[in-house]
């Protein structure tokens, strides 16, 4: 359909109910179009995306391959019930399968990552007879009851319910340690202590799961210390608790492998993935199941589906998505992208700002930690913050809006995640405007 700005606008306020949002107090920007690393208005203002849309858009928008993909499938089966033996979704299965590590070999389709995050739970405790889950505090596992409920971040705070049988440790995060270390190796070994005391404490008898995302995205893309995964695997394996790792946010390419957990060499008995495994161009996520928790459920029925699991659209963009990634090397430009631009580049940015506190990350999934002060560490805006209390990160967004670069802010940090094949011209002109934007947060400094 064709459309002008004020009749878009118009529609959204009139009928759009959005996400995360006080509705009278937000004015979404109407879209017109996007295409690679860039989107743009109704004006014609082009906008380089740092931010993947929702970290999602790994091979960036409109990707001939994957178009022409749903475009072919919807020609030939548009959808069909999840009960159906069908050859895109066995494919996609088949493909995933092949990418996760271990005998991660069953894969179990949702919508997107919070359903993926609820059903793992659930095998998990169905598999195991247990109640409880562990989850970290700086975490975010989805907006569903469960997952909501898991998640350690302030976005709990709406919702929080205190569902029964969830039980929050501290993770690793070197920067801001809550075990006072003062080396990754300290950070490391005592972030392994205090989890070990939670599990001794809450007795390892009544725990059917842990679950992590291996880097922390929305809460702060947190990248954990050497040997911290692995100890968390043993620790899971010395009680015969579920390890289930979240890979929502970073799978499929963006951290410059194709799962987080290859990065560090650790096999979890549940996979839960989305986002990047059709670069979100249809709703698609799911759970990638081992073989003893499949076996728990190959002749006991598992008590769960989903009208659109597996829907055939979504399959196909997954199968095109997952192929054009391995034909391109997207995964490995990912890493690259990360080595020799992207750190380098923020690093060299801390040098001239002083309200860059720390710089983190790998592949394509970077933060900047900002400050008031870099020898306290005081943030630049307070935990949770809003209206005033924000004014800070809200110009500093602006500044980097006004540019032509579209942001991720969360709390006091930027989050930088552009797509996994973003050209070299396009994150070089990425920190250009980004070093024009921090002037604005060097301005809140104490």
């Amino acid at each position: 359909m064709n459309a002008d700005v004020e009749t878009v606008r118009t529609a959204d306020r009139k009928h759009v109910f959005h996400s995360w949002s006080a509705q009278e107090l937000i004015d979404p920007l109407p879209v017109a179009g996007a295409e690679g690393s860039y989107f743009w208005d109704y004006e014609g203002t082009r906008y380089l995306d740092f931010s993947s849309s929702l970290v999602y858009t790994n091979i960036g928008y409109q990707h001939p391959k994957v178009v022409a993909a749903i475009q072919e499938q919807a020609a030939k089966l548009c959808t069909i019930a999840p009960g159906f033996a069908v050859d895109v979704r066995s494919e996609a299965a088949r493909l995933i399968a092949e990418r996760t590590p271990g005998d991660l070999d069953k894969i179990f389709f949702t919508n997107g990552g919070a359903e993926a995050v609820e059903n793992a739970v659930r095998m998990a405790r169905l598999h195991t007879g247990r109640p409880k889950v562990l989850s970290a505090y700086r975490s975010y596992h989805g907006a569903t009851t469960g997952a909501i409920n898991l998640t350690g971040d302030s976005r709990r705070f709406g919702n929080d319910s205190a569902t029964a049988g969830v039980v929050r440790f501290w993770g690793p995060f070197a920067y801001r340690s809550p075990f006072h270390a003062t080396t990754e190796a300290e950070e490391c070994e005592r972030a392994l202590r205090h989890l070990a005391d939670t599990i001794a404490f809450e007795g390892p008898q009544s725990i059917a799961a842990l679950i992590l995302e291996p880097v922390v995205g929305a809460a702060g893309v947190l990248v954990p210390p050497p040997g911290y995964l692995a100890g968390v695997r043993e620790l899971c394996d010395r009680y015969g608790i579920v390890f289930i790792l979240d890979e929502v946010m970073v799978g499929f390419g963006r951290i410059g492998t194709w799962f987080a957990a290859d990065h560090w060499g650790v096999t979890p008995d549940l996979l839960c993935f989305a986002k990047g495994v059709n670069s979100g161009y249809v709703p698609l996520g799911g759970v990638a199941i081992s073989a003893a928790i499949a076996a728990t459920f190959a002749r006991r029925p598992y008590p769960g589906g989903l009208t659109y699991s597996g829907h055939p659209l979504a399959c196909a963009a997954s199968v095109a998505t997952l192929t054009t990634m391995a034909e391109e090397g997207i995964v490995e430009q990912s890493a690259r992208t990360g080595a020799e631009l992207l750190g380098p580049g923020l690093r060299e940015l801390a040098e001239r700002h002083p309200s860059v506190g720390e710089v983190r990350g790998l592949g394509t999934f970077w933060a900047l930690e900002l400050v008031r002060d870099r020898q306290t560490r005081e943030p630049l805006v307070p935990y949770a913050a809003s209206g005033a209390d924000n004014a800070p990160m809200a110009e500093f967004a602006a500044a980097c809006k006004k540019g032509g670069l579209w942001p991720l802010t969360a709390g006091n940090r930027i989050h930088l995640a552009p797509a996994c094949n973003i050209a070299a011209a396009d994150v070089a002109k990425g920190l250009e405007i980004l070093d024009g934007a921090l002037s604005v947060a060097d301005a809140h400094m104490a």
